[in-house]
């Protein structure tokens, strides 16, 4: 083991000592944070302005450049600024029995929006710079602009039409800083589901234990890209990009309680990696279960399920397993997530994940080089693991302020192959020499960041 992860551990130590040394169970207030950007004038029409700043740093063991399939925190031992994202919205007042009119937008600056983009809109349609969705706001591979979210809404009583662009209803974990416990994101979340979709979603919501969603989209991670004109016919409909994306959610009548069921299933443009660059798009079918179980006042219990498929592929681009058709690829993941509050200052959580690339046909890395394919950086990346990731996240949330908390984390994630020595995804020469794999099965990370609302 290399000296990167003690100074790493020593930094989170001083960090945590920082946050427990200034912060008295006296100042820390349970309401919500102050919003310094919110104007009274405008908040009485509701319209609302707020925003956070995300960042902080990470480090693997073995002192490669970036932190193996790990992402967003995907740099090793470099300062990163996440997220400074700045939210302008109305709410809509449904509860008069009359139609209102709300919307939102939502901008994203920092090292998290190139794996936040949408084809046509802040990233570049497919094919362009012979690669896909490569990212059109940045200033380098690092920094860039996305708008992961603008749309408007009406609604009147129990039922809310929302169009435009907006965040996927799919999985637990999401892309804004504050709506997650950890610094790092699972596997399930950054390679089996969508981030983003573009169309049409209604929300009914009967009663206070039912909610129902159902809408038509453009795919996922997608604005207007159509489908390539090299595209190959191998699949019905394979100009259409039109999906469905819905579920239903459950809450128990004392809240402790909840089900969520969501799923998306339509076509999907999908990169095919030949020379010159090809694609096809053939139907996407993703599903997951979210449970979570109040256990007592201070101990929840997140369990979450997915399963994906994609149809259409070549035969023989990608291995298959016995008893798996031709042309298909599958992922699916089970993510565990266990979290204490030991008072209004410290949370403790714990995370265990299992993720399944069936084909070696989702996961990548590092996955910053694979979605900014333009110029020879654009190469140094590798992919194909068929096979199973594992990865155990320990951290605290130390609430130090109303506005302001700081999340440190220790994390391993390890790898099993299917056919023996296969592609390695961590340590080596990975993100240094264009496909190149890795030279280890698994990885010990430290990371920790603040992120400050306003």
């Amino acid at each position: 083991m290399r000296g990167s992860l003690p100074r790493l551990v020593h930094a989170l130590a001083a960090v945590a000592a920082f946050a427990a040394a200034t912060t008295r169970a006296d100042v820390v207030p349970a309401d919500e944070p102050i919003r310094y950007l919110q104007l009274e004038s405008l908040a009485e029409r509701r319209f609302q302005t707020y925003g956070w700043l995300a960042a902080g740093i990470g480090a693997n063991n073995w002192g490669t450049p970036f932190n193996g399939t790990i992402t967003f925190s995907d740099r090793n031992w470099q300062f990163m600024m996440n997220q400074l994202y700045l939210v302008n919205e109305r709410t809509l007042d449904t509860d008069g029995g009359d139609w209102d009119i709300g919307g939102r937008i939502d901008l994203l600056y920092g090292t998290d929006s190139i794996f936040t983009t949408t084809a046509g809109l802040d990233a570049f349609n497919v094919g362009v710079f012979n690669g896909f969705a490569v990212p059109r706001w940045s200033s380098s591979k690092y920094y860039g602009l996305a708008m992961p979210q603008l749309y408007a809404e009406v609604g009147r009583g129990d039922l809310t039409l929302r169009f435009g662009h907006f965040y996927t209803i799919i999985g637990y974990e999401v892309v804004p800083a504050i709506g997650n416990f950890f610094y790092s994101i699972c596997s399930t979340f950054q390679y089996g589901e969508p981030f983003t979709h573009t169309g049409m979603l209604s929300t009914w919501k009967p009663n206070d234990q039912l909610t129902t969603y159902a809408g038509i989209v453009n795919g996922w991670d997608n604005w207007d890209s159509g489908t390539p004109s090299y595209t190959i016919p191998t699949y019905p409909g394979f100009d259409n990009n039109a999906g469905f994306l819905g579920g239903i959610a459950f809450k128990s009548s004392d809240e402790s309680q909840t089900l969520s069921l969501t799923t998306y299933s339509g076509n999907v443009p999908c990169p095919m990696n030949y020379a010159p660059f090809e694609a096809i798009s053939g139907n996407r079918s993703n599903i997951s279960v979210v449970y979570t179980n109040k256990l007592t006042e201070r101990l929840t219990y997140v369990l979450q399920h997915d399963d994906g498929w994609q149809f259409g592929l070549p035969n023989g681009l990608f291995p298959t397993v016995q008893g798996q058709q031709n042309g298909l690829a599958q992922w699916y993941g089970f993510v565990n997530n266990l979290f204490y509050r030991f008072n209004d200052t410290f949370t403790g959580g714990m995370r265990f994940e299992y993720f399944r690339d069936n084909n070696g046909f989702r996961v990548y890395t590092p996955l910053r080089n694979y979605n900014y394919a333009v110029g020879p950086a654009g190469s140094f990346y590798t992919g194909g693991f068929q096979g199973n990731f594992w990865e155990v996240t320990f951290g605290l949330n130390i609430r130090a302020s109303r506005n302001l908390v700081f999340r440190p984390e220790l994390r391993y994630d390890w790898y099993s192959p299917d056919h023996g020595r296969g592609p390695l995804p961590y340590g080596g020469p990975i993100g240094r020499v264009p496909g190149a794999s890795g030279t280890e099965y698994g990885q010990l990370y430290g990371g920790g960041d603040f992120v400050f609302r306003f």
